[in-house]
């Protein structure tokens, strides 16, 4: 139809950057219609509503990657996508790191298991291949492929490339190239493991009534960072200890090795 909205649709995934740009980067594009991740459940009703006819979306998916680009291709199918890639060992590490800070209390191959595929992440969740594929099964239009690795090194270009695509227009001398979040060093991530050995700070629901539960979320919210500011200054065993061994993490660099250079052949290459 002539009336079709035209979506860009930034799909993530996790770790690759994706609040950064949600908050720093985006918002700052012209000429194009942006709706920030939290009314990703309205998505389809403010399209639906808008007077505008050019659209970018952004969520950050993992796991539910394929439940969520089918939910919201059925509304809208010809989307034009976009996914950016990191490294596998590299994003692995940094996903783990990310659910330590959030309570997780296994080790490394609790959560990704390269031998029996009983992590928490699994294999195909690192297929790159495979996002590749249920993006085109669901979409009409072929996604558009960054690397995450090419935003750290030359992120102004970068960000041009993505407003280029979209037809936006972008003041890069407007965005901020600060981090939106800190990082947490070796010392205190090891410490909130440790403590969640003893007391369980994951992300969970505990109570159905919505109020009761954002309370909830505010609660533990502040007890994980009350430890992680607490592990800057107490003494933690084993802190000198990385958290993940350099074996392990050749070992997913080996194992995905052709994965990621497909996905550098195919990606969008920043100059």
């Amino acid at each position: 139809m002539a009336d079709s909205p035209t979506i860009f649709y930034h799909v993530g995934t996790g770790k690759t950057g994706t609040t950064y740009l949600q908050y720093r980067v985006f918002p700052k594009f012209k000429n194009i219609t942006y709706f920030q991740r939290t009314l990703f459940k309205k998505y389809p009703q403010l399209i639906a509503k808008s007077k505008a006819n050019r659209f970018l979306l952004s969520r950050e998916f993992d796991q539910q990657l394929e439940r969520e680009i089918k939910w919201f291709a059925q509304y809208y199918p010809d989307t034009f996508p976009i996914i950016v890639f990191r490294r596998h060992d590299s994003y692995i590490a940094s996903q783990y790191r990310r659910f330590v800070k959030n309570g997780f209390k296994g080790g490394f191959t609790e959560f990704f298991d390269l031998e029996h595929d009983q992590g928490l992440f699994k294999q195909i969740d690192l297929n790159y291949r495979h996002q590749i594929s249920l993006l085109q099964r669901y979409f009409s239009h072929p996604p558009l492929v960054l690397i995450y690795e090419d935003m750290r090194a030359q992120p102004k270009a970068f960000f041009n490339a993505i407003a280029e695509y979209t037809g936006a227009t972008l003041d890069l001398d407007a965005v901020n190239l600060n981090p939106k979040h800190a990082s947490y060093s070796r010392k205190q991530l090891h410490f909130i493991h440790q403590f969640s050995q003893t007391f369980d700070l994951r992300k969970r629901r505990v109570f159905k009534n919505g109020l009761l539960h954002f309370f909830w979320r505010l609660f533990l919210g502040s007890i994980r960072y009350t430890v992680l500011f607490l592990g800057q200054y107490l003494p933690v065993k084993n802190s000198d200890q990385p958290l993940i061994s350099s074996q392990e993490l050749e070992q997913v660099k080996n194992a995905y090795e052709d994965d990621w250079e497909h996905m550098q052949r195919i990606a969008l290459r920043i100059t």
